[in-house]
């Protein structure tokens, strides 16, 4: 699954290549992965330009008016306003296009190599220039959806504190975790306490934390608490500036493979012994859910 850092890649790439480009037509072509009238969609879509591109979470917001005015980006937005929402879910792809041109952002398969539209194009828009963008989804658990104000202010209202933002602080990041019974790696998870966490990074981030995932938050002491406060936005944001992590034929809407995967000090690395204390094997458990692993030593 696509997290905040890739998420994140995907919306700054498609930023440089759609926006104010005239939308010539588009077309659904499996209606379970729109969320209300597909037909609505489309007739709000056709003719339009996309005037910004913002994410909250791992949730991407394509804003558009037929008044041509500049699109905010906070949930405070005019009624006049327009948006599209899409989320990736677990095997989401957007995929643009254009001549020769073949970038993409979200889960690697299926693989770029295969010609498009596929099986799995359930959504295509093609723009005034040439180019194309695609909405695959293997499992269909994304989904597009169009929004007005107050729809949109609905869609955000579930999210915890994005991470990467100024008003996250320690003082809100203790606040949202509370007096918790549940795993530490389970509360980063809940997107209503933290946007746009995922596995990949709640590991990474616990481990340069010194915390093993299975810890209680309510066991958590201040002190822990702030060093994990201090990890999550540490990692996202080398995760970002490595174009994200990198699995089978991923690529980002640049064209490059995301090349976190080398920097990687846990996820994935469960048996190999651990970079850090580099004499502990890396456990590999089941935690919320999700494969998770930490070193035993470091992690306490």
């Amino acid at each position: 699954m696509p997290e905040l850092p890739e998420v994140e890649t995907i919306r700054l790439g498609l930023a440089k290549r759609i926006l104010g480009v005239p939308i010539k037509d588009v077309e659904v072509r499996k209606a379970k992965i729109i969320r209300g009238q597909a037909k609505k969609l489309v007739a709000a879509l056709r003719g339009q330009k996309f005037l910004s591109i913002s994410r909250r979470g791992k949730l991407l917001i394509f804003a558009f008016s037929s008044q041509g005015k500049s699109a905010p980006h906070s949930s405070q937005s005019d009624v006049g306003f327009s948006y599209m929402l899409v989320h990736l879910k677990m095997t989401g792809q957007l995929i643009y296009q254009k001549g020769k041109t073949l970038i993409a952002g979200g889960h690697s398969w299926p693989s770029l190599q295969d010609p498009l539209p596929n099986k799995y194009s359930h959504f295509i828009m093609d723009f005034a220039d040439g180019g194309r963008l695609f909405f695959n989804d293997m499992r269909q658990f994304g989904y597009i959806e169009l929004a007005d104000a107050k729809r949109l202010a609905q869609a955000l209202d579930v999210f915890g504190p994005e991470p990467l933002e100024p008003d996250f602080t320690f003082e809100v990041f203790n606040q949202m975790l509370g007096k918790r019974t549940i795993a530490i790696k389970a509360a980063l998870l809940n997107q209503s306490v933290l946007a746009g966490v995922g596995n990949i990074y709640a590991d990474e981030s616990l481990f340069l934390a010194g915390i093993k995932p299975t810890r209680r938050v309510n066991s958590l002491t201040k002190a822990e608490k702030k060093a994990l406060f201090k990890a999550i936005p540490v990692i996202l944001k080398r995760a970002i500036t490595y174009g994200g992590t990198t699995f089978s034929d991923y690529r980002d809407v640049e064209g490059q493979k995301g090349n976190f995967t080398r920097l990687l000090k846990v996820y994935g690395r469960g048996g190999q012994v651990c970079v850090k204390c580099k004499i502990t094997k890396l456990i590999k458990a089941v935690v919320a859910g999700r494969g998770t692993v930490w070193c035993t030593f470091c992690q306490h």
